[in-house]
């Protein structure tokens, strides 16, 4: 099945069923007036959800155009985001660049941070900062939204948890992380709310590009008009059952809980990044300084996972503008 979430000015939106296409869309009807209320009443929704969805895709029912700009996150709020970097060419690259210590037990923990959950973005708002200063730049992964997940359970109970998949774009403000990183507490304000693709698809939708708890899919990214990366999802050196069973080590998940691989990245320079931090730090490695500036307002990120050789991908498209914030004479100054 495919879900998105009208933006109808309430807190958890309108779900809709969207077709194979990315067409047509219905709404999901009573029984899931949202997609985090279907989440939490999985077992019993989801017959009658496939059924509307099989008759959507037949044409067995009136419908109306898609209009992804006309859609909030597929889960506007959720109960928890935890974001992995599951990709170590990213972080082998960071620590090259930079010549940090190694990270123990890098190669068989997860990396993960807890982020906000209580305002996801749309895929085609604006997205407002407080300051060009804080070193704005983009991040696009994958992710995956869970039903129940009991504390301490293995990665293939975890992986079979998974009811959706998503595309997300990690906003990041890069001068505010060293100094958060080093208190000990982790992320706050370098991470703003993140954005989501308008199409968020059980994993079936995938076929084959779904296998070994990966997107086996390209990830394009585009800055102001010109191709940034397409780094491909298969190289996750974790997989989503591993994120998974990482974040449910000590706690269970509730459905509705995202989980994120992290910035895509690829160990080919032929690939490029998706986010900026990696193609500054392959230009300290290769020529001895970052030459790549960070967003400026108004600069504009396409991002879209495609089917090889083929049109639209399953997610939809994000497409959005970096814009100051309208209380930026507020913000405290980057440290």
């Amino acid at each position: 099945m495919k879900f998105a979430t009208l933006q109808d000015h309430t807190l958890d939106g309108q779900l809709l069923l969207v077709s194979r296409d990315l067409r047509r869309c219905i709404a999901a009807g009573p029984l899931a007036p949202s997609l985090l209320h279907a989440l939490q009443h999985w077992t019993e929704v989801e017959p009658a959800l496939q059924a509307r969805y099989a008759a959507l895709n037949a044409g067995a029912l009136a419908s109306q155009p898609f209009d992804p700009r006309q859609c909030a996150a597929p889960l506007p709020r959720g109960p928890q985001w935890c974001d992995g970097s599951a990709f170590l060419n990213h972080a082998h690259l960071m620590a090259q660049a930079f010549n940090t210590p190694p990270i123990p037990d890098l190669e068989t923990i997860p990396l993960m941070y807890q982020g906000a959950s209580d305002d996801f973005l749309g895929p085609h708002v604006d997205v407002p900062l407080p300051s060009e200063a804080d070193a704005i730049d983009f991040e696009g992964e994958f992710g995956v939204v869970v039903g129940a997940v009991p504390m301490g359970c293995a990665p293939a109970e975890a992986l079979a948890a998974v009811r959706l998949v998503v595309q997300l774009n990690d906003w990041s403000l890069r001068a505010m992380g060293p100094r958060e990183m080093r208190t000990g507490f982790g992320f706050l304000q370098a991470k703003p709310s993140t954005s989501f693709a308008p199409v968020a698809v059980t994993p079936d939708e995938l076929g084959n590009a779904w296998h070994d708890g990966r997107v086996q899919l390209q990830l394009e990214v585009d800055w102001n008009g010109e191709r940034f990366g397409q780094p491909h999802g298969g190289e996750m050196s974790f997989s989503f059952g591993d994120l998974i069973a990482h974040a449910a080590r000590t706690r269970r998940l509730t459905p509705g809980t995202l989980i994120g691989s992290g910035t895509v990245s690829n160990a080919s320079r032929a690939a490029g990044s998706a986010c900026i931090a990696e193609r500054r730090v392959i230009e300290i490695i290769d020529r001895g300084e970052p030459l790549t500036g960070f967003m400026r307002f108004d600069d504009r990120v396409r991002m879209e996972a495609r089917w090889p050789g083929a049109g639209a991908g399953p997610f939809g498209v994000i497409e959005q503008r970096v814009v100051r914030a309208a209380n930026a004479g507020n913000a405290e100054p980057a440290a």
